[in-house]
Order: C-alpha cells, then sequence, then structure tokens
C-alpha cells in the first residue's frame, strides 16, 4: 500500500512541474514589463493633466478672456476637432511605424503645446493651441493598445490596461487637485507653462525603458487586419457605440464639472480642486481593481466574453446612476453620488484596451484602437459643446447632466448586446493566442 501511494505521488508531482514553470513565465514576463507599464500609466497621466486643466482653468480663464459660455464650450472642445479627426491616420501609423516612437514624438509634441496655452491671449489664440495639443496626444491610445497587445497575453492586459487607466484618472485628479490649487494662488498660466516644461523629463526614461522585440507572440503575429474588414465586422460597431458612451461622460466630467462646482454647488476653488481629486482618485482605484479581479477570473478558466462584458455593464450601470444622483440630490448627499460615478467610471476603462487588443491581435490593435477610438472621441467633440449651449440657454447644467447619466446608461447596453464572443477575428491569431493561455 505503501508503495501505490508512492508510485502515485511520483506523476502527480511531475504532472505539476510544467504548470508552475507556465507561472512563473507569466510571472516573470509581467515583472519585466513593469518598468514600461509605469511609464505608459505615467504618460497617460500627464496627457490628463494636460488635456484637462483647461477645465480646471475654466472659472478663471472665462472672465480672464472675456469670453461666453458658448465660446468656453468650443476652447473646450477645439482639442477634440484634431484628436479625434487623426485617430483614423494614426492607427494606421502605429501599425506601420514603431509605435514607441510614434508615442515619443507625440508626447513632445503635446508638451510644448501645453507650454504655449500660457501665453496665448484671446479666443482664437486658445483654439488654435487646443488644435495642436489633440495632434499630440492622438497617438496615446493607438500605441498604448499596439504595444499591450504585442507584449502581454490576454490574462494580463486587463491589469495592464487597468494601470494606464489609473494613469487616465489620476491625471484629472492632480490637475484639478494640484493645479487647482496653483491656479488659485498663482493663476492659469503659469501653471500651464511650468507642467508643459516638467513633463518632458517623461522622454529620456521612456527611450531607457520602452519595451523592446517582438513581444510575446514572437513568430506567430498574424497578417494585418485590412481596415474595410474591420469596418465589416459587428463587435468593432458595438465597441466603438460602447466607446463613446464612455467618452462623452468622461469629457462632459473632465471640461464642465469644476465649473459645476464652483459656480452651481458654490465650491470654493480649494475645495473643488479636493473634491474632484478625490473623485479621479476612486476612479483610480476602481480600475486597478477591476482589472485585477478580470484577469484573476479569466486565469482560473472563466469565459473572457463573459467576465469582460458583465464588468462594462455594471461599471456604466453604476456610473450613470451616480451622475444623475449628483445632479438632483441635496447639498448633504450629491458627493456620495458623485462618488459613485467615479466609481463606475474607473470599472469601465479596463475594457476599452482590452476588447480591441482580444479582436485585433498586436499587428492590427492599432487601427482597430485608432478607428475605435477617433469614432468615440466624437463624443468629446459633442459633449463640452453641447453643455455650453445648454448652459447659456437654461442657465445651469442639470439637462446636460442628464443627458450624459442617459448615454453612459447605453453604452453598457452596447458593449453587451453590440459585442461578439470575445476572440482574434483571423483565425490564426486565434490558434497563436490559444498556444499562450
Amino acid at each position: 500500500m505503501d508503495l501505490l501511494e508512492v508510485q502515485k505521488a511520483k506523476p502527480a508531482r511531475a504532472s505539476t512541474s510544467p504548470v508552475m514553470t507556465g507561472i512563473e513565465k507569466q510571472r516573470s514576463s509581467l515583472r519585466a514589463f513593469a518598468p514600461a507599464l509605469a511609464l505608459l500609466a505615467g504618460s497617460f497621466l500627464i496627457n490628463y493633466i494636460d488635456r484637462g486643466n483647461l477645465g480646471v482653468a475654466a472659472p478663471l480663464l472665462k472672465g480672464d478672456l472675456h469670453i461666453s459660455g458658448s465660446q468656453l464650450g468650443l476652447v473646450l472642445a477645439a482639442f477634440f476637432w484634431t484628436y479625434t479627426g487623426l485617430q483614423f491616420v494614426v492607427g494606421w501609423a502605429v501599425d506601420r511605424f514603431e509605435a514607441n516612437r510614434v508615442l515619443a514624438i507625440g508626447f513632445l509634441l503635446w508638451s510644448i503645446a501645453t507650454v504655449a496655452t500660457g501665453l496665448v491671449v484671446g479666443f482664437v489664440g486658445l483654439v488654435i493651441v487646443r488644435m495642436v495639443l489633440g495632434v499630440g496626444e492622438s497617438v496615446a491610445v493607438p500605441c498604448y493598445s499596439k504595444i499591450l497587445a504585442r507584449h502581454l497575453p490576454e490574462h494580463n492586459r486587463g491589469f495592464a490596461s487597468a494601470v494606464i487607466g489609473a494613469g487616465q484618472y489620476c491625471g484629472p485628479a492632480v490637475g484639478t487637485f494640484g493645479a487647482g490649487l496653483l491656479m488659485a494662488r498663482y493663476g492659469w498660466r503659469p501653471v500651464f507653462v511650468v507642467t508643459g516644461i516638467l513633463s518632458l523629463a517623461w522622454l529620456p526614461a521612456w527611450q531607457k525603458w520602452m519595451p523592446r522585440g517582438r513581444g510575446v507572440y514572437g513568430p506567430l503575429l498574424a497578417k494585418r487586419i485590412p481596415v474595410r474588414e474591420i469596418l465589416c465586422n459587428r463587435s468593432f460597431w458595438g465597441a466603438s457605440s460602447g466607446h463613446f458612451c464612455e467618452c462623452y461622460f468622461l469629457y462632459f466630467l473632465v471640461m464642465w464639472l469644476p465649473f459645476y462646482l464652483t459656480t452651481e454647488r458654490h465650491l470654493s476653488m480649494v475645495t473643488m480642486a479636493y473634491v474632484t481629486g478625490i473623485g479621479y482618485a476612486l476612479a483610480g482605484t476602481a480600475s486597478l481593481f477591476a482589472g485585477w479581479r478580470s484577469d484573476s477570473m479569466i486565469r482560473r478558466g472563466a469565459s473572457p466574453t463573459m467576465v469582460r462584458k458583465a464588468t462594462m455593464l455594471i461599471g456604466h450601470s453604476t456610473a450613470a446612476i451616480g451622475l444623475a444622483g449628483c445632479c438632483l440630490a441635496g447639498p448633504n448627499v450629491y458627493l456620495v453620488y458623485l462618488a459613485f460615478a467615479g466609481v463606475g467610471l474607473g470599472i469601465v476603462f479596463p475594457g476599452i484596451l482590452a476588447f480591441p487588443q482580444a479582436f485585433a491581435g498586436p499587428e492590427s490593435a492599432g487601427r482597430w484602437m485608432g478607428l475605435q477610438n477617433g469614432l468615440a472621441n466624437l463624443g468629446g467633440v459633442v459633449s463640452p459643446a453641447l453643455a455650453g449651449f445648454l448652459l447659456d440657454r437654461t442657465g445651469d447644467l442639470t439637462s446636460a447632466f442628464m443627458i450624459a447619466s442617459t448615454v453612459m446608461l447605453a453604452g453598457g447596453f452596447f458593449w453587451v448586446f453590440g459585442v461578439g464572443r470575445l476572440e482574434p477575428v483571423v483565425p490564426a491569431l486565434a490558434e497563436a493566442a490559444a498556444s499562450l493561455t
């Protein structure tokens, strides 16, 4: 009996060895990618500080430059005219050229535009520099999607996307908290100049730690998917619609929440900075938890399709309810609802990058994400301008809040019913992806 037990124990130990080796390889790969991932998150943080600082400065800028609510809405939307239009070109460029270099060039351009924002005078000059900022920042999301798809397998992309998403939400948190306090003390112009100059320190760090090599798929890389095939794919339009709803909601908050809190909730610039900073910090924390939890469930055998879709529905619904409650609640409760809006928004972000990476694979993730992000960011074109128009027409932002909430709720249903099974659209790539699980 003892001999049988020994004989049974030997193959059991042998069978676990390859599994443990695979786990160790996955952990080692993620650890090796960690410096690059931290820099990608840092670049997104800077990205959102630079694009969101104008929203923080809006109460000061509106009076300083003597512009109307409608003009302010156009200034806030001008960024998206170039940012959105160039997504359709940048996605192709990211797949065609080295994504690391494209990201660095874009970063340099948007830092220069940030410095220039603090130097302009008048409505027209402000519109121009915001358009230049949009050109530089247009490279970010397609580059992130391309780099993650190339260097990480599916079961690590949710958390990696969440880390980058935390940078997105910490950007407005740092911008509204740090920049808001500095603007209250020194004015808005010096803050833009100093922020743009300091951000340039990111470039030499990226040169040193950017990821290199062919990535996790190695020689199994698939042929690039033609644009026309992406545009004929049902999941592309479902993902683009859901992403549009998230962008509409996000940019409404980034551009108009500081104005709303100071003018309609009568908070000081300092208190507004604390409130919005905490809200975005909650979004970043929720993003990290959602990405980690979804990856953990997938590694344990749960369906990626079910996990990713359920996460998106929960996030969209929570954010929509939170924003509507914030608008309608009394002075003692509205901040609780605003916190829910931030948490829901954070839950959504990991899936926005994870879906295109799974569908398109490493060779086409740039163009898929570029096309999707271009259509989605039409929400950024519409949302700030529409809110400014409604402000002039109604005298407050109540109707703008309710529209943003409704759009966000609709987004959850687009992700669930408009998107198909989460798997590569190219059969050869599906086989390569299966070999990595």
